[in-house]
C-alpha cells in the first residue's frame, strides 16, 4: 500500500470535498460545522488519513460508508468531536444539585433516584455529579433515603473505555477540582513519576456511575426513565432542527416533574410546551410538564 505522507492529506480540501464531508458528518452523529471549518477538518484528520492510506477528504467520505469501515467512521467521529470539559464546571449546576434537587427528589421518590449524564466525553460530569450525592451523603448522617444512579453515555466509544478506568493526570485534575476533593474522594495510583502522577476516583464514587455508548441521534429507549438529566454544552453543536428534536425525545425520558440542566450559554426555545423554566440563584434549570 502506497500510504501519503501526511503533508499531502493536511492542505485545506476543496470546497465540494469539505461539503461532502459536513454533509455526511451531520447525517452520522448531528454535528454541525461551519461554512469555514476547513482547516479544522485537515488539522484534525490529518494523520488519521495519512494512517489509513487516504489520498483526500472526498476518499475518506466515501469510504466512511462503506457498511465495513465503522471502525474508520467511529475514529473519524471521534477526532471531530470536541472532548474537552471540566470538573464541576460552571459549578452552579453542582450546587443546585445538592442544595435543591438531592434533598427534594429524596423526599420524593419511591425507588431509585436515576441521573442521566448526555455526552460525558471524559466522565469529569458524570464523577462530579457522583461526587455531589457522596457530599449529600456525608451531609445527611451518611444515609441516602433512595439510592443513586448514574447513566453516563457518550457518542465515542474510546472516550467511554477512558472513563471506565476512572484514571485522570495531574493536568486534568487541575481543571476545576479543589484540593479538598482531590484527597477526598481520588487515590494515588502506584507506579506514576513525579511531576506525572496519576489518580483514580475512589470506589465510593464511581460504583454509582454506569458509562453507556450512544449516538444522541439515536433511540434512547435503552435508558429507561429519569428524574433528573444533564445535557450541557452539547446541543451546540446540532442544527435548530436536531436540538428540538432532541430535546422533545429527553422530555420523553424525564418522569412526571423531572429536571433537564442545560449548559450556561443554552437555552430553550419553542418547546416551551414541554418544561417550565425554574429561576435558581445562581443558575436555571427546567422542570418537565
Amino acid at each position: 500500500m502506497n500510504i501519503p505522507p501526511a503533508s499531502a492529506v493536511s492542505r485545506t480540501p476543496p470546497r465540494q470535498h469539505y461539503e461532502e464531508f459536513r454533509a455526511f458528518l451531520e447525517k452520522a452523529c448531528g454535528i454541525v460545522l461551519g461554512d469555514n471549518k476547513q482547516y479544522l477538518v485537515s488539522s484534525r484528520l490529518s494523520k488519521l488519513m495519512a494512517d489509513n492510506g487516504i489520498a483526500d477528504l472526498q476518499a475518506l467520505t466515501a469510504k466512511m460508508q462503506m457498511i465495513s469501515q465503522r471502525a474508520l467512521r467511529e475514529a473519524v467521529i471521534d477526532a471531530m468531536t470536541t472532548n474537552e470539559t471540566l470538573w464541576f464546571r460552571d459549578m452552579h449546576p453542582y450546587t443546585i444539585l445538592r442544595e435543591r434537587l438531592l434533598p427534594e427528589l429524596q423526599k420524593a421518590a419511591k425507588g431509585p433516584i436515576r441521573v442521566w449524564s448526555a455526552a460525558c466525553s471524559s466522565g469529569q460530569e458524570p464523577y462530579s455529579i457522583s461526587m455531589c450525592v457522596e457530599e449529600y451523603r456525608m451531609a445527611s448522617l451518611g444515609v441516602l433515603r433512595q439510592p443513586v444512579e448514574i447513566v453516563a453515555t457518550d457518542l465515542s466509544r474510546s472516550m467511554l473505555e477512558l472513563c471506565k478506568t476512572a484514571e485522570y493526570d495531574q493536568l486534568s485534575l487541575g481543571r476545576g477540582l479543589s484540593p479538598e476533593r482531590l484527597q477526598r474522594f481520588f487515590e494515588k495510583v502506584p507506579g506514576g513519576r513525579v511531576g506525572s502522577e496519576i489518580y483514580r476516583v475512589k470506589r465510593e464514587v464511581t460504583q454509582r456511575v454506569r458509562f453507556q455508548s450512544l449516538n444522541l441521534l439515536d433511540s434512547y429507549l435503552s435508558l429507561g426513565k429519569f428524574d433528573l438529566v444533564f445535557c450541557r454544552n452539547v446541543l451546540i453543536y446540532f442544527s435548530g432542527e436536531r436540538k428540538l428534536d432532541i430535546l422533545r425525545r429527553i422530555h420523553g425520558t424525564l418522569k412526571p416533574g423531572g429536571y433537564l440542566i442545560l449548559g450556561a450559554s443554552e437555552g430553550l426555545t419553542d418547546v416551551t410546551q414541554f418544561f417550565q423554566m425554574v429561576q435558581c440563584s445562581p443558575g436555571i434549570i427546567y422542570k418537565a410538564l
